[in-house]
């Protein structure tokens, strides 16, 4: 694994599905922990999960984040992750100088949003993780903006780790796995338009797209989708795009994840 030096850390972005990749070894799993071996170490991780909305922006600033177990109807053993990694208040009072309002916070810790990756992508656990909520206030633009105002950390040690999802209907997912409806056509079509976007770097059809017929469909609430948004407002034209990890899960939950380096990602 390298080591952070002088040029700045990638940005990435993980769909992160199903709670359940956490603990069972699925092509999704697997993507995650093949892609993390191939990652700079950082000095510390600022995540960026689905599963924290707030009015305002909150940065956990505990020297030992809690483990949150932010879901229900799963089996012991998911139950059961502690993903123990050190918090950073240093990093979310840096946060706070750089985004204007942004508040740290000990009132959460980091959701299984931030952790079914992460104990993955870094199992050891070993690296300072703060996580930032996402402003249920703001517009799509306001969360490119967003990423645009944490870029500096990259050049400070700090990997931004986003994790959402790029399509998230729930009940189109639920109903194709109990073989009861099809008609997901629309969620490759969806995912298509994002990737042309994302490489073609077309921000204003970016922040447009969840809006789009095929974006109402693929994002009922838009919580597992501005976190892509935060995430491609910190990179920039010099950033090459790649899709280390891909796949519909069920049809049509998209389980697609990108990372934005300064060079393209080893094989």
């Amino acid at each position: 694994m390298n080591t952070p030096g002088s040029t700045r850390l990638p940005v990435l972005f993980a769909g992160h599905g199903n709670p359940m990749n956490a603990v069972q070894d699925t092509e999704w799993s697997r993507g995650w922990r093949s892609w993390g071996r191939r990652l700079p170490r950082p000095k510390a991780i600022l995540a960026i999960s689905a599963h924290w909305w707030t009015d305002g922006i909150h940065a956990t600033a505990q020297q030992t984040p809690p483990t949150i177990h932010d879901f229900g109807g799963f089996p012991p053993e998911l139950h059961a992750v502690n993903y123990s990694a050190p918090g950073s208040p240093s990093l979310a009072a840096r946060i706070a100088e750089l985004v204007e309002g942004a508040l740290p916070t000990e009132e959460w810790g980091l959701d299984h949003g931030t952790w079914s990756v992460l104990v993955h992508l870094f199992p050891g656990a070993d690296i300072p993780v703060v996580q930032l909520s996402l402003d249920a206030r703001t517009d799509p633009a306001g969360h490119i903006h967003l990423g645009k105002t944490l870029a500096p950390l990259r050049e400070e040690g700090v990997l931004l780790v986003a994790s959402g999802n790029v399509t998230h209907n729930l009940g189109a997912f639920f109903r194709a796995m109990s073989r009861s409806a099809g008609g997901n056509e629309w969620a490759p079509r969806f995912e298509s338009s994002v990737r042309e976007a994302l490489l073609g770097r077309d921000e204003k059809t970016l922040a447009a797209l969840e809006k789009s017929p095929e974006g109402r469909l693929a994002h009922p609430t838009p919580d597992h989708w501005r976190p892509l948004l935060v995430a491609y407002g910190a990179t920039d034209s010099s950033d090459h795009t790649s899709f280390p990890v891909e796949g519909l899960d069920g049809g049509c939950l998209s389980m697609l994840s990108v990372e934005w380096s300064g060079e393209s990602s080893p094989a």
